[in-house]
């Protein structure tokens, strides 16, 4: 017998939340349908309080070895149709409608280790030396969660998740890792997947994980998933990338509202970030909604960064957008 993780997105709002609960099964896959409680979730009323998971991605269990798995995966309704909390499907059915650009996508996850309420590295009271001394620091006085940081590292690559890199962050305690680059839906699953790990592993730590997009007020810097983007065209073809830049741009509000609660905290114009209220993009300017790399304009071809999605967006919301404006407005 072998244990396997289910894992799944509840229907917490503003920002929905990861719940997972085991389950032994035979040692051979598949791993089947399960049901839960949808009303201890926000995904159910108590009068009718079944959903079911479909499991949609399995990858080994880091954390407990031994062939366990981790499962993740999808709610569906008692009748097998997607539940409204499912962001996955509508990520999915995007991804096929414009499989022929092939789309791909590198995720900036960055997020807030707390102990006792404070990010590591904060004095109990007042606050510690002015941000600018952490972002890729090493030291004691300078590093604050590492140990934290490398062991979600090392279980991700063991889980075989296409994590590409860690780094620490401008604000103490503050940490990013990068997933991709990958197609939409798988890219999303695997930041889920990251995520998870990443809420064992400071269990085990007694430190807590923030999503929060400004976990500190004032003169800090917010938390973000910056979003690299391309397709093969813009890979390819001189002078698309500036067009799917532009393309952004035409629907900034639309995109604004899937990418994270409190968004407006952290896109405020200051701390390398462009207002929520305007949209622009530039070339190597990271005050900008979206960001062309020096490189990628010297070349003509490659990718862009928009840099307006939070630390706690759904990917799923995220990629499904970005896709469909520029693949809509550039290829039909």
């Amino acid at each position: 017998m072998k244990l396997a993780e289910y894992i799944w997105i509840d229907g917490t709002r503003p920002t929905p939340q990861l719940r997972s609960k085991t389950k032994v099964v035979d040692s051979s896959p598949p791993h089947g349908l399960w049901g839960f409680d949808g009303s201890s979730t926000n995904q159910a009323e108590g009068h009718d309080s079944d959903c079911v998971l479909r499991p949609v991605r399995v990858v080994p269990d880091p954390l407990r070895k031994g062939g366990a798995k981790l499962v993740l995966c999808e709610v569906l309704n008692t009748d097998f149709t997607p539940h409204e909390t499912n962001t996955r499907h509508r990520c999915l059915e995007i991804s096929k409608q414009y499989k022929n650009h092939s789309s791909w996508f590198g995720l900036e996850q960055e997020y807030t280790l707390l102990k006792d309420g404070r990010p590591l590295g904060f004095p109990e009271k007042g606050y510690p030396a002015p941000q600018g001394q952490y972002y890729c620091s090493i030291g004691a006085s300078n590093a604050f969660g590492r140990d934290i940081v490398e062991e979600h590292l090392e279980l991700c690559l063991s889980a075989g998740l296409k994590i590409s890199g860690i780094n620490a962050e401008v604000m103490p305690g503050q940490w990013e890792f990068q997933v991709g680059p990958c197609a939409p839906v798988e890219v999303s699953d695997h930041l889920w997947l990251a995520r998870y790990l990443l809420e064992r592993v400071a269990e085990r730590y007694g430190v807590s994980v923030s999503w929060d997009p400004k976990p500190v007020r004032g003169d800090w810097n917010g938390a973000g998933c910056h979003t690299n983007f391309s397709t093969i065209e813009m890979r390819t073809q001189p002078g698309v990338c500036e067009k799917a830049a532009a393309a952004l741009g035409e629907k900034a509000d639309e995109h604004i509202a899937v990418y994270g609660d409190d968004i407006e905290s952290r896109l405020t114009g200051l701390h390398e970030t462009c207002s929520h209220k305007e949209f622009r993009w530039g070339v190597s300017d990271r005050g900008a909604s979206v960001r062309i790399p020096w490189q990628v304009a010297k070349d003509g071809v490659g990718y862009i960064e928009d840099r307006r999605p939070n630390s706690n967006c759904d990917p799923y919301l995220v990629t499904a957008a970005i896709t469909e404006t520029v693949c809509s407005a550039l290829w039909g």
